[in-house]
């Protein structure tokens, strides 16, 4: 069997929302796409919080090498302050010296024949271009979303550093991913010298093992809040970014109806769950009296949450039309919790052509307090007589994240096989 080595600083026991499961399903999907992985990844002591949650969920017998590693803004950081340098690519840039040593051996020992480094940690492909350098093995660059734009990182120096890991790995990688069409194009558009067949989309997706085991506990305990009665609940999990998901107007859509009696809080129950930025939400909530319909809720554990989206009545999507070549990696849990979706965002990105594509459409307008207003009615009216659409089976079946790791392996096939050619 062929052995590929995985660099990726998320990995548990790391605490995030959903920046590890994708290198876990790597691990656990390609030994039977004829695949071993060998993951490199950071010592616990480097992740700002940690969690025995999904260790579990590491395959059996699969090879975990964790480098000595260091965050910059705690362990370098004297009365409050770091200098700016220090943390550049990323608070985690002391990872690279230890990567780099562990992977060599990890080359030595294994001698895989591929070497694969994923974003959103810049360090990981520092680790990626060296090892690729000093072993002339082919090197997949999984970006996920664009590395750079005009305005982001919004540091200067900072995306200036972005950029050269950029344009290296660019340059001397054999495959680069995106999960996105969008994303992919910029890429193509930005670096036109490059061959097409460089470039590989991969959605995000779901992890079927865990998703089944999920909802199996939640068949055997359906109704966790007896108290909801006929309250329908709408969920939105995972972090809402003050920009980048502004959720204001959605809060003045709430305030509006409720004003007009069209809902409150005896018939809708918005969650946010795990939103971060409690500081800036809670205010609005209070200016627009909604405090008693919006409830900003503590993270959960991945098990957990994934089962709140199973018993929830609506699912809801915030995304800013600055992210249009972007997708929440949550849709498509979304769509395999097979619960009706409100997506706020803009009709011409690729969040909603996903959605679309999936046979979702109740789909309004991020930034329009008005339009949210009338979408949520329809979408409460929908859900109360059960007519609100949910993703198509076949859209399910092609967001399965086993999907996804099977096209990975396909392609790294291919790169070997050329390789390997004659001539």
């Amino acid at each position: 069997m062929k052995s590929v080595l995985l660099i990726a600083f998320h990995f548990p026991p790391v605490q995030v929302s959903s920046g590890l499961q994708r290198t876990l399903a790597n691990a656990a999907y390609l030994p039977e796409n004829g695949w071993r992985p060998l993951v490199l990844s950071a010592a616990p002591r480097a992740y700002p919080r940690t969690s025995d949650n999904q260790l579990n969920d590491i395959p059996e017998g699969t090879v975990v090498e964790r480098a000595w590693a260091m965050d910059t803004a705690r362990h370098l950081k004297v009365r409050g302050w770091y200098p700016g340098w220090l943390a550049l690519p990323d608070r985690w840039v002391g990872w690279a010296v230890g990567g780099l040593v562990c992977g060599w051996r990890l080359l030595r020992r294994y001698r895989p024949s591929i070497i694969w480094s994923t974003y959103p940690i810049a360090t990981a492909h520092l680790i990626g271009l060296g090892l690729h350098k000093v072993s002339g093995l082919p090197w997949v660059v999984d970006f996920r979303d664009s590395m750079t734009e005009d305005d982001y990182p919004p540091e200067p120096r900072k995306r200036r550093v972005y950029r050269w890991i950029e344009k290296r790995a660019m340059r001397h990688c054999s495959l680069a991913v995106f999960t996105t069409p969008s994303a992919a194009a910029m890429y193509r558009e930005r670096y036109p010298e490059l061959p097409q067949d460089r470039f590989l989309v991969i959605p995000n997706g779901y992890d079927h093992r865990i998703f089944d085991e999920v909802e199996g506990d939640v068949a055997a305990s359906p109704e966790p809040e007896p108290s909801r009665g006929n309250c329908l609940l709408l969920l939105h999990s995972g972090v809402i970014y003050p920009q980048e998901r502004d959720p204001e107007p959605f809060f003045t859509a709430l305030s509006m109806l409720k004003r007009e009696g069209l809902i409150d809080a005896g018939s809708v129950r918005v969650r946010l769950r795990a939103p971060g930025h409690r500081s800036v939400f809670e205010p609005m909530l209070g200016r627009l009296d909604i405090e008693d319909m919006v409830e900003l809720a503590p993270a959960l554990p991945y098990r957990e949450a994934l089962g709140e989206l199973l018993r929830a009545d609506g699912l809801l999507v915030f995304q800013a039309a600055n992210c249009n070549h972007q997708i929440p990696a949550k849709i498509y849990e979304y769509f395999r919790a097979r619960k009706p979706v409100l997506a706020l965002t803009d009709s011409a990105g690729d969040t909603a052509s996903a959605l679309r594509q999936a046979g979702i459409d109740s789909i309004v307008p991020l930034d329009n307090a008005q339009a949210i207003a009338s979408g949520l009615v329809e979408f409460v009216a929908r859900l109360r007589d059960r007519t609100a659409g949910i993703a198509a089976e076949e859209a399910v079946a092609q967001s399965s994240r086993k999907a996804g790791v099977a096209k990975l392996a396909r392609a790294m096939n291919a790169l070997v096989d050329t390789r390997s050619r004659p001539g």
